[in-house]
């Protein structure tokens, strides 16, 4: 599989954000988590941007670590692989003796291997089997999803994850048709979800079925449930002056971050004190005002760019014990 076609986004805005925290002199080397390492192409930036810094990389993709692997084997050991969900960050960073880090990089969604290799089920625009895990050794796919949930909660992940105004209509016919044949392929759900929508709601947003298969590959993948353990955890592990940069690519997970930084950035004393205490001050200082979005240059280069998030922060204190 070629790796040209993989274009990291907002690369040199990535580089940097995290360049104060891992452009440092002193005698300790500077750790740098690329949490979601896909095709690695982030995590070669970094290692070619910093060359005095190491880089522990995550993914629950085995495949995407065995091409990462091969594309990062120049830089020999500055680079740890780890087979690893991200919100795991706390364990595996015990497991590797690394008490805190300097740097720390999210780039959530799917990643271009994964769209690109039909037989993933992620892509809309192609028939493939409907499978969209991102890592295929575990869990449920989507046709077990669309095939076994109740009615209900098919409705709910809909509305929650893909913010699917016309939910009730798509379940009511995958309900109908399941019933006939189980799902297993994305061509027959695509041609559904079109079918059973009002003429007024495909007009808009592109390919109708998107906001259905972005909530099956959320719900699949527990995606947003790991993000809220992730990002906090992440935030935990920086060390003081440490940075962290994540981009996101819908509203959900930009709201997650958002919400993180905002708290961590934010005074928690209560009102009235003369002067604040330490333990109330805040921990995070935000680099980016609200989210980052990608230049018009680079998504014309790179339609993948396109919904993409990037906010930042610094870690300016410790937590209080």
């Amino acid at each position: 599989m070629s790796q040209t076609r993989h274009v990291p986004v907002m690369l040199q805005r990535c580089l940097d954000l995290l360049a104060p925290a891992l452009e440092v002199t002193s005698p300790q080397q500077p750790v740098v988590v690329d949490c979601t390492l896909g095709l690695g192409g982030h995590s070669e930036a970094l290692l070619a941007a910093f060359p005095s810094a190491r880089l522990i990389a995550l993914d629950r993709d085995k495949e995407a670590l065995r091409l990462s692997g091969q594309r990062l084997a120049p830089y020999g050991d500055r680079a740890t692989l780890v087979h690893a969900v991200y919100d795991e960050l706390p364990e595996v960073l015990a497991r590797l003796g690394v008490p805190k880090v300097q740097g720390i990089l999210f780039d959530l969604g799917v990643s271009s291997m994964q769209l690109d290799e039909a037989e993933r089920g992620f892509a809309y625009a192609q028939d493939a089997p409907l499978d969209m895990r991102m890592d295929q050794t575990t869990g449920i796919s989507a046709a077990e999803v669309l095939n076994t949930y109740p009615p209900g909660e098919l409705v709910r992940i809909l509305r929650a994850y893909g913010e699917e105004k016309q939910a009730k209509r798509i379940v009511s016919a995958i309900v109908r048709e399941r019933e006939k044949e189980p799902f297993s392929n994305s061509a027959r759900l695509v041609e559904l979800i079109r079918d059973s929508l009002p003429q007024a709601a495909k007009r808009t947003g592109g390919n109708p079925a998107k906001r259905t298969f972005q909530a099956l590959r959320i719900e699949v993948n527990g995606e947003l449930s790991v993000l809220e353990r992730a990002i906090p955890a992440a935030v935990g592990a920086l060390a003081v002056g440490g940075r962290i940069a994540v981009l996101s690519y819908h509203s959900l997970e930009d709201r997650l971050v958002k919400q993180v930084f905002a708290a961590g950035a934010a005074n928690t004393a209560p009102p009235g004190l003369p002067v604040v205490p330490e333990r109330y001050q805040p921990r995070l200082k935000l680099l980016t005002r609200g989210a980052e979005l990608p230049t018009e240059e680079e998504v014309a280069e790179n339609r993948r760019a396109a919904p993409a998030r990037l906010r930042g922060a610094q870690r300016i204190r410790e937590e209080e014990r």
